[in-house]
């Protein structure tokens, strides 16, 4: 990963809506009605019933599914004492992070108040409000009485993430590293460096789960902390030994595991060396550990090494943990969050690792080869199990310590729920992200100058998602690129004008007059199409100097699409290419087609679209359910142009590719409704299946209904994306957002990285 630019970092928090979270309702609010309901007069009756059993608040109002992300600022990451109001990106930045991966809704809240009782005062009084409590970046020691006191003062779930989030998903990854090892918790020598907020509950819990206290040496800046040191403060003298040991260099001989939390480093490969047999190093000092990857595994062949990055193995990250915990605490009315709870979340991860990993996630993490080993002892942070694996497990630890108020009995049915709440919430394009990240794939902008598209490619580049390249005058791209604050000296750029790329031109040119000189095309005409920067893109990717092309256009039906049928062609079995848009929603993925080429679709063309959607679907890993829609319901408007096409492209379909779940013609909301559907039309082939994939008997239709859902704020879009050509050359709007172009980037480069799969 290159380095967040300043610039970047500070456009992403200000770009359209200042910020990373809003407030949604989720009741109806469009009548009179409606406001009468969710105001006066009607919330009268709710407000009564909690008065009446204030248990009922979980009934009748979102406390159950609201977290509180609190801070004052004292300890913020690795900037320190900032202040609350500093601090509040990190803290919006942590709500957004309960949302995307557990469902639960948070605030941000940062408080002026440094002084403990006084914070404690404040975060106390907000009891009726939350149902559950996330301390962050509160510096230690204070950090320990104020959870201390919350946990013994409040009634709902409360805990410290920075102290109990590294704690969990790395006692999970020792308990998986130890039996890789074959090693005796109980036997272990354990040395830990720092004796910070995380480091102290990394210990507790290691305790917890059978490490003997005898066992263990803590060391700080200034080496082992020993009990004949004078002024320690009372976590550190719950570490202090009395062994003739005084640095951290001397700690570690013969140690079975090293903990650190500390500085980068520290730990030198002579120290890893001098450990026991069969060693664990878990260095997760951010973003520069105790001691790199390399090297500890250059030092020694047997050890199993853990960090806090994500591009090495093995990745110590809280995102597993906090999410799936307080949604599991918060759904089973726990009164808190206990030590049972913690181990029952340390188990939970610690199985799931071992667990086949699904497809899925080998696919996001761009591997074929992911297995419980020593390189893979935790579930990878983008595995979508963790939510139905881990929150059900906190959810038994507060039911068997006695803390759980709303019992949970139905556990089958709660997993389903787990699983169906979050819809794709964009986990669809983080996995095709991961998965092309660092290919190399070269992916080409038609256009360097417009800003939407120079974003897009700066913010690929920056990710190592593909190395992007950009058409047009340099000096005129550099002076943007400036403008803007971007940085591109890294991105290649390419003008189809200048003297420099003279050559290119004549080599695509013979290749174009070679393809086409039986349709008119002479050598000299070539060359002169070879000015057009879409002609140059498309003849990039045909050649193989590129492997896709992302083509900006002013309407959705336009010559680009002939020409880039001409250069690219289709593959063999087709007569048409399409476009699909993917639409990412809360309830699931859905995948609409023919949204930007086909402005008369015949049924041949209709069965083309569905065929070529059917393989992409397929592609990306879902099984197809296709409708094909009309306005018409199995042939209520018999006789008319758009439902007869549509009818005859479905018995086209099923007559010669029977393998495709298809049917129709039929109306969007009998498409989407499965209950409806199968009640209203019994003999539908689709019966008891739910329909992700809609094929629209017009371009107007599809085009139309793509971008109201995307104006209406329904999901996030990805696409067009193209369906049938032999290469990827992707038709994007020229108003696409640098999201859009970034998502159809990504998943042209993925195209290009497995093309035998599509």
């Amino acid at each position: 990963m290159g380095k967040i630019t300043k610039q970047a970092a500070l456009d992403y928090h200000e770009e359209g809506r200042p910020g990373k979270i809003e407030i949604t309702p989720t009741k109806p609010y469009s009548s009179q009605l409606d406001l009468s309901l969710a105001y006066s007069p009607g919330v009268a009756y709710p407000c009564l019933e909690i008065k009446d059993n204030p248990a009922d608040v979980y009934r009748y109002t979102d406390k159950g599914n609201l977290v509180a992300v609190i801070s004052n600022g004292t300890a913020v990451l690795g900037l320190g004492n900032i202040g609350p109001l500093a601090g509040k990106p990190v803290m919006e930045g942590k709500a957004l992070l309960f949302k995307i991966f557990s469902g639960l809704d948070a605030f941000d809240i940062e408080l002026d108040a440094s002084d403990p009782d006084k914070f404690i005062e404040i975060v106390k009084a907000m009891e009726p409000t939350f149902g559950g409590i996330n301390l962050e970046d509160i510096k230690a020691p204070e950090c320990f009485e104020i959870e201390r006191r919350l946990k013994e003062e409040m009634n709902i779930p409360v805990m410290h993430d920075d102290q109990h989030g590294t704690a969990i998903i790395s006692g999970a990854g020792l308990l998986n590293a130890l039996e890789i090892q074959k090693k005796n918790i109980s036997e272990i020598k354990l040395v830990v460096n720092g004796a910070g907020a995380a480091a102290v509950s990394c210990t507790r819990l290691y305790k917890a789960l059978g490490v003997n206290p005898k066992n263990i040496v803590m060391c700080d800046s200034k080496g082992v902390i020993r009990k004949d040191r004078e002024g320690l403060n009372e976590q550190k003298k719950e570490f202090a030994t009395d062994r003739d040991i005084h640095t951290l260099k001397e700690a570690l001989v013969g140690a079975d595991v090293f903990l650190g939390l500390s500085v980068a480093d520290v730990l030198t490969k002579d120290m890893v060396r001098s450990m026991a047999k069969r060693p664990i190093v878990f260095a997760l000092a951010n973003p520069d550990p105790e001691i790199s990857y390399e090297d500890a595994v250059e030092a020694r062949q047997d050890v199993i090494v853990a960090t806090g990055r994500s591009d090495y193995p093995n990745q110590i990250n809280n995102v597993i943990g906090f999410p799936y915990i307080f949604r599991g605490a918060l759904d089973c009315g726990a009164t808190c969050i206990n030590e049972e709870m913690k181990i029952y979340a340390v188990k939970a991860i610690a199985e799931l690792a071992k667990l086949p990993v699904p497809a899925v996630v080998d696919d996001a993490y761009g591997q074929s080869d992911l297995k419980f080993g020593k390189d893979y002892i935790l579930p990878k942070a983008l595995d979508p199990r963790l939510l139905s694996h881990v929150a059900p497990a906190v959810a038994l630890g507060a039911m068997k310590s006695g803390v759980a108020k709303r019992p949970i009995n139905d556990w089958e049915k709660y997993q389903m729920h787990l699983q169906q709440m979050m819809g794709d919430d964009g986990g669809f394009i983080r996995r095709i992200s991961e998965h092309v990240k660092g290919s190399g794939k070269k992916v080409v902008f038609s256009d360097g100058t417009a800003e939407n598209m120079l974003r897009a490619a700066t913010r690929l580049a920056h990710d190592n998602i593909v190395q992007p390249i950009l058409l047009g005058n340099k000096d005129r791209i550099l002076r943007k690129a400036e403008k803007l604050g971007l940085e591109i000296n890294s991105i290649e750029i390419l003008d189809p004008r200048s003297d420099e790329t003279l050559e290119i031109r004549k080599k695509y040119a013979a290749h174009l007059s070679d393809k086409e000189c039986r349709n008119g095309i002479t050598q000299e005409m070539a060359f002169d199409k070879l000015f057009d920067r879409s002609y140059f893109g498309t003849l990039m990717v045909e050649t193989g100097d590129a492997d896709a092309f992302i083509l900006g256009c002013r309407s959705a039906a336009n010559k680009n699409a002939r020409m880039v049928r001409q250069i690219i062609g289709l593959k063999d079995g087709y007569s048409h290419y399409a476009t699909m848009n993917i639409l990412n929603t809360r309830k699931g993925t859905y995948f609409l087609a023919d949204t930007a080429i086909n402005g008369e679709s015949d049924p041949s063309t209709l069965v083309d679209i569905a065929r070529l959607a059917n393989d992409s679907v397929r592609f990306f890993g879902v099984e197809p359910n296709i409708a094909m829609l009309s306005y018409s319901n199995f042939g209520s408007n018999d006789g008319e142009q758009d439902p007869d096409k549509v009818k005859a492209a479905v018995e086209i379909l099923h007559r010669d590719y029977p393998s495709i779940n298809v049917d129709g013609e039929m109306q969007a909301e009998y498409a989407l409704d499965k209950n409806l559907r199968d009640r209203a039309f019994p003999f539908n082939t689709l019966k008891g299946k739910d329909v992700n994939t809609l094929v629209f008997p017009s371009l107007s239709a599809a085009n139309i209904t793509g971008k109201m859902l995307l104006s209406m704020g329904v999901g996030t879009m990805v696409g067009p994306i193209q369906l049938g050509l032999r290469k990827p050359v992707y038709l994007s709007s020229a108003a696409a957002s640098v999201s859009e172009l970034c998502d159809m980037a990504t998943v042209a480069a993925l195209e290009a990285n497995i093309p035998t799969s599509h």
